[in-house]
């Protein structure tokens, strides 16, 4: 059986039945996986690389992760939180050393380190068809730097969820979001329609395909922890409607 570990924030999270639909890409990512692959998800709200360690949520990893086993690490929401002074992290100094922290943790057990970038909010301009800056970039940057640094593989998930964005516009993306209709959640009676971070179950399903499809491309050893037949059998969706391709036999 192969492990993997994700180190996170919110957008990775395990959710529970109370805050159904919000989702995290870690907590639907074993969709993607191949049989023999595991998802540890210890993502939590709220984190940055610092609070995170600080609160011996790396700690726990570190005792539980073995030879083999990979470790995904994903920040940098939280990090950027300037007024913060326990999450913040500088990127071109804090962040990078704390990811270092992270990539030590796994090789020290004899695990595989990946880092993933941050999710991109969702927050268009007036056009409703391009992004405003993004308060990520900074980490991002630091991203790629940590990455040459400790020769450690990247998924640019902040890429190539600004990338889908931007292509499908605003209107459509609001469903992969916490948009949430009055009555849709019991603990939110009155809906919300101002969520641009967070994730529901759509969310978390294309941005972790997003991220699968990024491991594929990276190779070994990453590649064959995807099972590449979904992929495959989402193209043929998105390329041609599969109910009227002889399949719809197969849900009778």
């Amino acid at each position: 059986m192969r492990v993997i570990f994700w180190a996170g924030d919110s957008t990775n999270t395990c959710n529970k039945a109370n805050k159904y639909p919000q989702t995290g890409i870690a907590q639907a990512f074993d969709r993607y996986t191949a049989f023999d692959v595991v998802v540890y998800d210890h993502a939590i709200n709220g984190r940055s690389t610092r609070s995170f360690i600080d609160q011996g949520r790396l700690a726990f990893i570190y005792d539980e992760i073995r030879e083999g086993d990979y470790l995904f690490i994903q920040f940098g929401h939280n990090d950027e939180k300037e007024t913060d002074l326990a999450r913040y992290t500088d990127p071109d100094t804090d962040f990078i050393e704390n990811l270092g922290k992270f990539v030590a943790a796994a090789r020290n057990k004899g695990a595989i380190p990946l880092f993933i970038t941050p999710l991109e909010r969702r927050n268009f301009k007036d056009d409703h068809a391009t992004l405003e800056e993004s308060r990520h970039a900074p980490y991002v940057a630091a991203y790629h730097k940590a990455a040459e640094k400790f020769h450690v593989p990247i998924v640019d998930l902040f890429k190539t969820s600004r990338e889908f964005l931007e292509a499908t516009g605003d209107e459509p993306t609001r469903k992969y979001y916490m948009h949430v209709r009055p009555g849709e959640a019991f603990w939110l009676p009155e809906g919300l329609s101002t969520d641009n971070t967070h994730l529901k179950y759509e969310g978390a399903m294309k941005f972790g395909e997003l991220i699968a499809r990024e491991m594929v491309k990276l190779g070994e050893p990453f590649s064959t922890l995807v099972d590449e037949a979904v992929l495959h059998d989402l193209d043929a969706v998105y390329d041609s409607n599969l109910m009227e391709d002889g399949l719809k036999d197969e849900y009778k």
